[in-house]
């Protein structure tokens, strides 16, 4: 994000509407949204609190914060609902987050292209730290410790590392022993952690295991959540957030929630309604919650496949709907056509293939890197129809919208890496 512009992955979004409405052929990959039609009965409930006209308490409603809690509860860790804060999307709750800890922000790098933006409007300074390959949306551990101690040698103070958990932009997950030394760190340098587990529930094997910082760093670690993802409601705007039960866990909780009073008032009424039935977990949304994992993780996992069959570096995925390939292999046949850096490579793909991704350097990557980042839930189908279909099949691959889909994506990729 610029001073004059908006975020880019929104940006790209825009930009692929118009052209689309000009005619122009475009498979988007750019935007990391489910892309699955409405579950029925959230519609229903929605519908159902259609009448909850008035503001209703700022972190949330009894049934709502309770339900939130059930929800933390089943994934081990034990909540109360006064730990939780709801909000109209978990974007707002992160930037409260930002605005009520004190210190400046370190990230991984990459990371989701809202992070920095909001730490910066909060007046942070921001550090990133990279992710190498076996440690998912988590900065290296021992990076992390050294640039931590750098920042206060040159008078600065991080106080805050976000985690994301599972990870966007890379579609995988943190090893445990990764956030076991991440938690010693935060304790040892008193760090608070912001973890972002809003994929948490799109883990391709259900073997594997996903371990929280609230896990082992309990007194000081803010989980932040929300049903876009899981659920396909990013335009319903329901996140939440679950705060430790810690003096400084509970101050935090108490400054995020004066500041969404002056901000957003409260989750509206009908969304409450939505996020009490959804968060509960009733058979028929954990049955919907395994067919969309089992979706996302069938497609990204052929898209992978195809892309590493022609040379591409990319780490396996293994939750969400991301890859992040590295065309580096490919950099002199690229310098060719033109391509030196992320920012050419994207605008390339959309010109001459009409392929849109979105681009490693906005994500906090090294500009110069041949990286980007994909998201595959774009591929089920440009009508609710096609997207059921995609859900219901049994090997959505054989559904002739999502292999036309998957064939163009993988000879658009064979010619630009010849």
């Amino acid at each position: 994000m610029t001073s004059h512009g908006i975020a880019p992955n929104l940006a790209l979004d825009q930009l692929v509407t118009r052209r689309r409405a000009k005619g122009e052929s475009i498979v988007h990959l750019g935007f990391g949204e489910a892309r699955l039609p409405v579950f029925p009965p959230l519609a229903q409930r929605l519908a159902a609190g259609a009448h909850r006209i008035s503001y209703g308490p700022v972190a949330g409603d009894a049934a709502t914060r309770a339900a939130v809690a059930g929800y933390f509860d089943r994934r081990n860790l034990p909540t109360a609902p006064e730990q939780i804060v709801v909000a109209p999307g978990s974007k707002p709750l992160l930037l409260a987050l930002q605005l009520a800890i004190p210190g400046d922000v370190v990230l991984p790098r990459p990371a989701w292209n809202t992070y920095a933006p909001q730490a910066r409007l909060a007046g942070k300074t921001v550090y990133e730290v990279p992710i190498p390959d076996d440690c998912g949306g988590v900065p290296e551990p021992e990076a992390l410790l050294h640039t931590i101690r750098a920042a206060r040698a040159a008078g600065r103070d991080p106080r805050i590392v976000v985690l994301t958990l599972p990870d966007n932009p890379t579609g995988t997950v943190a090893p445990p022993e990764v956030i076991t030394r991440i938690a010693t760190i935060a304790r040892e340098e008193d760090l608070h952690i912001v973890s972002d587990e809003i994929y948490r529930d799109l883990v391709f094997d259900p073997a594997t295991v996903v371990l929280s910082p609230a896990e082992v760093a309990p007194e000081r670690t803010t989980v932040v959540t929300g049903l876009s993802k899981n659920l396909a409601l990013g335009g319903w705007r329901i996140g939440t957030a679950r705060f430790s039960t810690s003096p400084e866990g509970e101050g935090v909780r108490e400054h995020v929630t004066a500041l969404a009073s002056e901000i957003w008032s409260s989750l509206p009424g009908p969304m409450q309604e939505v996020a009490a039935y959804a968060f509960a977990e009733p058979p028929e949304v954990v049955l919907r919650l395994a067919a969309s994992a089992r979706l996302h993780g069938t497609v990204t996992q052929a898209v992978y496949d195809s892309l590493v069959g022609v040379g591409v570096l990319c780490r396996r995925p293994t939750a969400g709907f991301y890859l992040y390939p590295d065309l580096q292999p490919m950099a002199e046949t690229l310098r060719r056509r033109g391509i030196t850096d992320s920012a050419t490579l994207q605008q390339q793909l959309i010109d001459e293939f009409g392929i849109a991704v979105l681009s490693g350097a906005v994500l906090g990557d090294d500009p110069a890197a041949l990286r980007f980042r994909i998201a595959t839930s774009q591929l089920y189908g440009d009508t609710p129809e096609q997207q059921q279909l995609a859900l219901e099949a049994n090997d959505p691959l054989t559904l002739r919208h999502v292999a036309e889909s998957l064939a163009r994506v993988q000879e658009s990729f064979t010619r630009l890496c010849r």
